[in-house]
């Protein structure tokens, strides 16, 4: 049976409170298609282990993220973000990969050798639950949102190689996934009819497909702007799409 659609108008930290509400009164709400994820033993970080925590790029923390670590580590922590620490004193390791590496984790090496055009771009990532042909991957990007938030893409290797800005941020993928029923799965793309999350997904639609909610491989987009946004310097290797 369909969930049914909450109007909820919270977003960011405030919208995670929620989360966490719900989380702790049933620790099972996040635990997947399959029921393996449920959370009753959650395990925080210390505060001040919070505060000193960036991305390893430098980035840092979106204010949701920041906010859940305050409640839990381990649920992250077992789709391999990190390694949750032995004291809750001590920083965690994140280990973030290239959305080409995730997809050929995921699936195999030749469709990630098709994601590698959108490793510039997309090269500090981690996995989130959710989806067979699909997977949902948390991108952290050089443009957060209006609310310091990053988005949660999708890609899909069902037909043609496929991304798009699946949730404005961690605040919004996490309420989905945990009963809110946020997102009705008509297509990937819907929540950008959504007047509450348009305008953030339309930020990051803007920074990373050139205004697009979505693209496939054969787009231009795939292969980079124009405008060589997502150039870095000698290292970089030429994106040209094919």
């Amino acid at each position: 049976m369909a969930k049914k659609k909450m109007d909820v108008q919270a977003q960011g930290v405030e919208l995670i409170d929620l989360v966490i509400e719900q989380v702790r009164a049933d620790p099972t709400c996040i635990s997947g298609f399959c029921g393996d994820r449920p959370l009753p033993d959650p395990k925080p970080l210390a505060p001040e282990v919070i505060a000193r925590l960036t991305f390893p790029s430098g980035r840092s923390l979106s204010p949701s993220l920041r906010r859940w670590l305050t409640f839990d580590a381990s649920w992250l922590a077992d789709l391999g973000w990190f390694t949750v620490p032995d004291s809750a004193q001590e920083s965690p390791m994140f280990t973030p990969r290239r959305i080409d590496q995730i997809v050929s984790d995921e699936f195999d090496g030749l469709w990630g050798e098709m994601y590698e055009p959108l490793r510039v771009r997309l090269d500090e990532c981690f996995l989130l639950p959710g989806g067979s042909d699909s997977r949902r991957i948390y991108a952290i990007t050089d443009a957060p949102d209006s609310l310091g938030e990053y988005p949660v893409l999708v890609i899909d290797t069902d037909d043609l190689p496929y991304a798009a800005v699946m949730y404005p941020g961690f605040d919004v993928f996490m309420a989905d996934e945990a009963g809110f029923a946020i997102h009705d799965m008509g297509t990937y793309e819907d929540l950008f009819d959504d007047k509450r999350y348009a305008p953030r997904l339309n930020e990051h639609a803007r920074h990373l497909f050139n205004g697009k909610s979505g693209i496939e491989i054969m787009d231009e987009e795939w292969g980079g702007l124009e405008s060589a946004d997502y150039a870095e310097g000698d290292d970089a290797e030429p994106t040209t799409g094919e």
